[in-house]
């Protein structure tokens, strides 16, 4: 079984940065696709960006030139380096894997991030 979980959410001041840390069991699928999310208070959840195994990122809109996705494959590990932060960046932050093979999704508990003034 497939388990991701998120660390390194908390609290930061505008502009400040965080890096957020998605850790996958070491049974992974040989094709796959991980990514970040977030969800803010009474909105829908939204894609942050994405990185495969072979090392191909995406970001949404609001990502690009702050955020930063990388991986490390020996540790399973999946980074979301976000710098410039802003209000609203505070959201619940949930880190997925998708198993491109057999369709399906894993997803973590999630991490909170607040931004404040």
């Amino acid at each position: 079984q497939v388990q991701v979980a998120e660390s390194g959410g908390g609290l930061a001041q505008i502009g400040e940065s965080l890096r957020l840390t998605c850790a996958a069991s070491e049974t992974i699928p040989n094709m796959w696709v991980m990514g970040w999310h977030r969800q803010a208070p009474g909105k829908q959840r939204e894609l942050v960006a994405t990185i495969s195994r072979g090392g191909n990122t995406n970001y949404a809109d609001f990502a690009k030139g702050r955020f930063t996705i990388s991986r490390d494959g020996a540790k399973n590990q999946v980074y979301l380096q976000m710098n410039s932060l802003k209000p609203e960046d505070t959201a619940d932050y949930f880190c997925s894997l998708h198993d491109i093979q057999k369709r399906q999704d894993y997803w973590g508990q999630g991490t909170r991030v607040t931004v404040s003034s």
